[in-house]
């Protein structure tokens, strides 16, 4: 496979800006044709999200294929293949879909979906996905920072935490009528990791809502940590005061620590964390601290032995 560095395309050989939006607005366009038309998106009336702006926190890189981030999925609620979760998703229903924050705030309250996405701005970020198996995708994630829900339920000087829960549906989801994880799927981060700009609530991609296999209609998006560490399906967050249980860690704490950030110094268990296969591409890459966010995120782990508290 040949693979041509920007310095080695000549200038007459670069799409012209307009031609790449028109083109991918009709790919979008067509995507959500398909996909609606497939079960696996709500109906166009339905798919329609507001207008999102454009983040100075998205990275640069290509992002990819909209097929290559639909169709090659880790969500073991429909299944443990990664092509699984593209063919029995389609049985859930997002609608109606309430998401339940409580705990230590002081205005506990349960948002309707649609509601949620009115009520704060979104907002189109590119971020990558590194996850633990080694292999990594650049996605055009559109949402809204946590931060900004929490901030709207005022968590109170107790919390310190941040409990996530995907919904429990065994009916639909498949995969859970198994005994392959503990059920429901839950995840946590550190109140300063929540509240961080960064960690983005998503409810679409590509300009379109989010496809139930990509976790529709809400999951969580924090960069620099493994992807396992972005629940989807979100029903409950609740703000508390200890360090929440996890689903991988709780399942296998040898291999999956609680924190998870992208770390390439320090292996799984089973296979080496130094490099990553961009999906598309032939070649692996090396792999980067925090997934290239350790300008922004490094602080946080000030002292923290990461090797201990990974």
């Amino acid at each position: 496979m040949l693979i041509r560095h920007p310095a080695d395309i000549a200038p007459s050989e670069i799409t012209d800006r307009t031609l790449f939006e028109q083109r991918r607005q009709w790919l979008k366009t067509a995507s959500g044709l398909l996909l609606a038309g497939s079960g696996l998106l709500p109906s166009i009336a339905e798919a329609a999200l507001p207008k999102a702006s454009k983040s100075p926190l998205s990275t640069n890189e290509p992002v990819n294929a909209l097929q290559e981030i639909t169709g090659y999925n880790n969500f073991y609620e429909f299944g443990t293949g990664k092509d699984e979760p593209a063919q029995n998703a389609r049985s859930l229903k997002v609608r109606p879909w309430t998401v339940q924050v409580s705990g230590e705030v002081k205005q506990a309250k349960t948002f309707d979906i649609d509601s949620l996405i009115k009520q704060f701005p979104l907002e189109e970020r590119i971020y990558r996905l590194r996850c633990v198996e080694g292999w990594s995708m650049v996605i055009p994630w559109v949402g809204f920072p946590l931060a900004s829900l929490l901030k709207a339920v005022e968590p109170t000087g107790k919390a310190k935490f941040v409990a996530f829960e995907t919904l429990n549906r065994p009916s639909e989801m498949i995969g859970q009528q198994s005994g392959v994880l503990d059920w429901p799927y839950v995840e946590g981060l550190r109140l300063d990791e929540a509240m961080h700009p960064l960690t983005l609530l998503a409810v679409g991609l590509y300009g379109d809502v989010l496809p139930n296999q990509n976790g529709a209609p809400i999951r969580l998006v924090v960069p620099w940590k493994y992807g396992f560490k972005s629940i989807k399906s979100i029903v409950r967050i609740r703000l508390v005061e200890a360090l929440p249980p996890t689903t991988w860690n709780k399942t296998n704490p040898r291999e999956y620590g609680f924190y998870s950030n992208v770390n390439p110094e320090v292996d799984h268990p089973r296979w080496s964390q130094k490099t990553e296969r961009r999906i598309g591409e032939f070649s692996r890459r090396k792999t980067l601290p925090f997934n290239g966010y350790a300008e922004q995120v490094a602080s946080l782990y000030s002292g923290m032995d990461l090797r201990r508290y990974y």
